[in-house]
């Protein structure tokens, strides 16, 4: 299996998702703004979405993924049904309790994760009303994320990369045509999760039946798999919970601020979603079954030689994203969102947190390919001391920033936040030799900065004066920023090349 390649691909699958995703967003953005509305939304769409990296794409993937590709390699397909028979019927039967009480509690629930909202009766109620409508996601995206763990590995990126797209779909087909038969109207967004839920997981059930790993949700409670996954599902349920619990009080925060605050940091979040998911998650997904297989193997030189590759290709992509991101931050966001309700003003607020948040962008992305590093190794303990730690310097920066940066400051202290866990897990890898750099990492980086510097000046050039972006149509907005994008990517990889870079030295094959 060639690893680039199936990065290229997990990206591009990725790529198509986020796109859609901004169309739908501009969609939102024009059809409601940042106002009462989709505050309301957001704050209920963000309670399913936490438990989804809870159950699915964060502490589940971390203990099932790892064990799975043990049974895999070293097990045969009679013990690895089993495994996924009664791991799939353990976690169908938590998160059925799980979303029968989300809904029975939903006020209390809002009262907590927005207590801001309390102030505002029709707010609060509204909020109410679309998370017992968003809340059954939770059910249906993670068993998603089961199926979508199975694929990757066997080796299948594409099919769980590009089922998020049916999300987006749904939204923006709520949104154009059904939203005149909800009322109020901000019903059609809870329903079009609801939906979005439903085809995900319908999507990716034809695979696994060609793959014959179709899980027949069985229950066994004393299974040795089952019982190793839930153990491992300890911490790992500790560690994401810390992140996402950074994430939830920053709502909190926000809530007390002015109205449109959490919109606008949702917004903004939009936007760092896209390099995030591209590059950190695409890389997280094909490493995790990789290095679980080589730390089965006891291939230790591998293992290292592994992750330094997906370092460098962390650092080659991800730091031009994150200067691209701070110097069109204002163009990005008028050409995307800037439409109907969504305001000048709307737009010079979000860009402030998209300048905060790009800040902290790499270190939000190491944090994906880093962790993954403990997880293979099925040592989940000691990225949730970190995350403990994290969450605790975070809240500290919340407090310091909020006052004089507002929303803004929320954004620049989880960036931060994300950087001081980067370091802290690549201080600990390199301390118990487990990554071992490869040479010429001094150059690499060298070259990298003139490449990126050369690229920033041609960006804050081309960018020119924001009030033309304002005043401009949607179509000459997207041909000035297509415009500056390529030159700006031309400039950088066409210093790379003069600087020695070469395709074929990012190279990597791995066996399934």
């Amino acid at each position: 299996m060639n690893l680039l390649k199936a990065l290229a691909t997990v990206s591009s699958m990725t790529l198509l998702s986020r796109i859609l995703g901004f169309v739908r967003d501009t969609f939102i953005a024009r059809a409601f703004g940042a106002g009462m509305t989709t505050d309301a939304f957001f704050v209920a769409f963000k309670i399913p979405n936490f438990l989804r990296r809870l159950f699915a794409e964060g502490a589940f993937s971390q203990a099932f993924v790892p064990i799975m590709g043990e049974y895999k390699n070293r097990r045969g397909e009679p013990e690895l049904r089993d495994l996924l028979d009664y791991v799939s019927g353990m976690l169908a039967l938590v998160l059925f309790v799980v979303t029968v009480l989300g809904v029975l509690a939903a006020p209390w629930i809002i009262y907590v994760s927005a207590p801001g909202f309390v102030k505002d009766p029709a707010k609060f109620d509204l909020t109410v009303d679309l998370l017992r409508i968003t809340f059954p996601y939770i059910l249906f995206i993670s068993l998603t994320g089961l199926a979508g763990g199975i694929l990757n590995t066997f080796g299948r990126f594409a099919v769980p990369a590009f089922t998020p797209v049916l999300l987006n779909l749904s939204f923006i087909g709520f949104t154009l045509w059904l939203t005149p038969y909800f009322n109020p109207p901000a019903k059609a967004l809870a329903w079009a999760v609801f939906a979005g839920g439903v085809l995900q997981l319908a999507f990716q059930a034809p695979f696994l039946m060609r793959l014959r790993v179709m899980p027949r949700f069985r229950l066994n409670f004393q299974h040795e798999g089952l019982r190793r996954v839930m153990r491992q599902m300890g911490p790992a349920l500790f560690g994401v919970s810390v992140a996402q619990i950074s994430l939830l009080l920053n709502v909190i925060f926000a809530s007390f601020l002015v109205t449109g605050s959490v919109s606008w940091l949702y917004y903004a979040d939009r936007l760092m979603e896209f390099p995030a998911g591209m590059l950190g998650v695409a890389l997280g997904t094909i490493l995790l079954p990789s290095l679980s297989k080589h730390h089965a193997n006891k291939s230790t030189t591998e293992y290292s030689a592994l992750l330094d590759w997906g370092l460098r290709l962390t650092f080659l992509l991800t730091v031009p994203a994150a200067v691209g991101l701070a110097m069109l931050a204002l163009p990005l966001i008028i050409t995307l969102f800037m439409y109907g309700a969504f305001s000048p003003a709307d737009a010079h607020a979000t860009r402030a947190a998209v300048m905060a948040y790009s800040a902290g962008l790499l270190g939000l992305i190491l944090v994906k390919v880093l962790a993954p590093a403990f997880y293979a190794r099925q040592d989940i303990r000691t990225p949730v001391k970190i995350a403990v730690a994290t969450l605790a310097a975070t809240q500290v920066m919340n407090l310091l920033f909020v006052g004089p940066l507002a929303h803004a400051g929320l954004a620049l202290a989880t960036g931060l936040g994300s950087c001081l866990n980067a370091g802290i897990l690549y201080y600990l890898l390199h301390k118990r030799a487990i990554h071992r750099p490869a040479p010429g990492w001094g150059a690499f980086l060298g070259k990298l900065v003139v490449a990126v510097s050369l690229m920033g000046v041609v960006l804050w050039f081309a960018a020119g004066d924001p009030q033309r972006w304002v005043v401009a149509s949607m179509p000459t907005r997207a041909l000035w920023l297509s415009g500056i994008v390529t030159a700006g990517a031309t400039v950088y990889f066409a210093a790379l090349w003069l600087l020695g870079f070469r395709l074929q030295d990012f190279a990597r094959r791995e066996a399934q």
